[in-house]
């Protein structure tokens, strides 16, 4: 049985304009980022500057299925609210404009600003298209371009590219940090099935220092995307290194790993043994996630975000005058667990903004025998919803959760096993589906923690749910298109009775998004 949480929507509205009320566009997020319209995936060049947060993205202007690579670009002083602004980034006669990172050059080192305006620099990779065809491997270089007017225009510098491909036909994805013990530029990126790291005093002048992951790791796709930050755990600093792969997923597809271990400025090394896979996020929708650069020491914090799809069927899901949407944006902490250190997720703080009203749970026992159902204002498929559950001594096969429900009975079910000791998402009638073979499914996510306390803390919006729980040591990440909007919010208990301890549920306004 089912102790839901419901409300009944407009009686007058059909269900296509029920999920086509507040954003004029069906499928269209009330609090993700998309792109104005046309085509979107890898997020790009996030860094911090002069009090915005900027978002590059790789983008398609002229169709919604991927094609010859921009750089889209938007503006947020909070992570949440949005200004779209002007492509930044245009193929030129080296390439098109894959993915890449910015810096703020406060000390101006690269001589392409001044001391009173110092640039922002943007490293991306150059993608020969002609290159490709003729059947050569060093189609893909790297190349940088810079701005001394906020990030609002963009000059690609005259030295362009700044690494030559050595012969590597997988050569992409640039991420740049500085390097403060050494006082020098880092350039890590993705070549081939490992990662490269580079060194430069001015970002100009590269040189090759080591590579790192031949043998570590999962290795069932391309390597893309990577990221390296340092991060602190029991007082010690410890290196995180992100890495994208497609396919190779937990559950299908692409996904993000990541490695742990330390960085002397020209050499990575690894924590774990070298068969050992973390996963920064066991959803399918999850990928090329990376971290803000030029985060103020004052916030101290590792800010992440993701592309909300997956390659297995990015380019053929249900939204046509747009494609794609990001994860929320998430704070990356470390945490000692039994099996070692491991990386946990968790929403960033200024989501609460977007709170509205709030309905609280009383502490009851849910069974397969109990079924209570309590009303609440269903103001907007936009939720945020925490529970915290414990498991009776004695119990052995309880599954229990959270369903999202419509009236034409379909479902998405957000859940804990018991028996598997694991999470699970199941979207296999969550409704349109027939765009992939691989989308239905149910997919599990190992629980990490070990307590008998269950906590999950959803961020669901219309047409996606982000699952941190146990304070975001399990994260699952997934996408979906019901004909008709969820408008019931219920929790499901199956072979025993679970303890609701507490729980609070908030609809959420949607996020402002202003274009230029």
């Amino acid at each position: 049985m089912m102790l839901f949480i419901a409300c009944q929507s407009e009686p007058e509205q059909s269900s296509t304009a029920a999920q086509d009320t507040l954003t004029g566009e069906q499928y269209r997020p009330l609090y993700h980022f998309t792109p104005p319209e046309q085509w979107m995936n890898d997020p790009n060049g996030m860094v911090y500057y002069d009090g915005e947060y900027h978002l590059f993205y790789q983008h398609y202007p002229d169709s919604n299925v991927w094609g010859p690579m921009h750089w889209g670009h938007a503006v947020s002083e909070d992570l949440v609210n949005w200004q779209h602004l002007p492509i930044a980034l245009y193929p030129d006669s080296l390439g098109t404009i894959f993915s890449g990172s910015a810096v703020a050059d406060l000390e101006n080192t690269s001589e392409l600003g001044s001391a009173d305006s110092p640039p922002l620099i943007a490293i991306f990779t150059y993608h020969d298209a002609e290159g490709e065809k003729a059947g050569r491997n060093d189609f893909q270089t790297q190349g940088i371009a810079f701005s001394t007017d906020r990030g609002r225009t963009w000059e690609k510098y005259e030295g362009n590219p700044v690494v030559e491909n050595p012969g590597i036909k997988d050569f992409r994805d640039p991420k740049v940090f500085w390097y403060e013990p050494d006082q020098k530029w880092v350039m890590i990126f993705a070549a081939a099935d490992r990662i490269r790291l580079y060194n430069s005093p001015d970002l100009k002048n590269w040189e090759f220092t080591s590579e790192f992951g031949e043998n570590s790791g999962g290795h069932g796709g391309v390597w893309e995307c990577p990221d390296l930050f340092p991060l602190m755990v029991n007082g010690e600093e410890k290196w995180v290194m992100l890495l994208s792969i497609n396919p190779g997923g937990p559950n299908g597809g692409s996904a993000t790993q990541y490695f742990v271990g330390n960085f002397d400025g020209e050499t990575f090394t690894n924590d774990n043994p070298e068969e050992t896979t973390l996963w920064i996020d066991h959803g399918k929708d999850n990928y090329a996630g990376v971290s803000w650069s030029d985060v103020p020491e004052s916030d101290g914090r590792r800010l992440f975000m993701g592309w909300m799809s997956n390659w297995q069927y990015a380019d053929t899901v249900p939204t046509y005058n747009w494609r794609s949407a990001m994860t929320v944006a998430r704070k990356l902490e470390l945490t000692d667990m039994p099996e070692g250190i491991r990386l946990i997720s968790l929403p960033v703080e200024e989501l609460h903004q977007l709170r509205t009203d709030s309905y609280n749970l009383e502490p009851r026992g849910i069974s397969s025998d109990l079924s209570l159902t309590e009303f609440t204002e269903w103001q907007t498929p936009a939720k945020e919803v925490v529970l915290e559950f414990v498991i009776p001594e004695g119990t052995e096969g309880l599954d229990f959760g959270v369903v999202l429900s419509n009236s034409l009975g379909e479902e998405v079910r957000i859940g804990y096993n018991q028996a598997q000791q694991e999470y699970y998402f199941d979207r296999t009638k969550a409704g349109k589906m027939d765009f992939s073979d691989d989308f239905a499914g149910r997919f599990p996510a190992p629980r990490i923690a070990g307590s008998d306390t269950i906590k999950m803390h959803l961020y669901i919006d219309v047409a996606s749910a982000e699952l941190f729980a146990d304070e975001g040591k399990t994260v699952m990440t997934n996408i979906f298109f019901p004909n008709e909007n969820f408008q019931q919010l219920g929790l499901y208990a199956e072979g025993g009775e679970v303890q609701l301890i507490s729980g609070t549920l908030y609809n959420l306004s949607p996020a402002t998004v202003a274009m230029e």
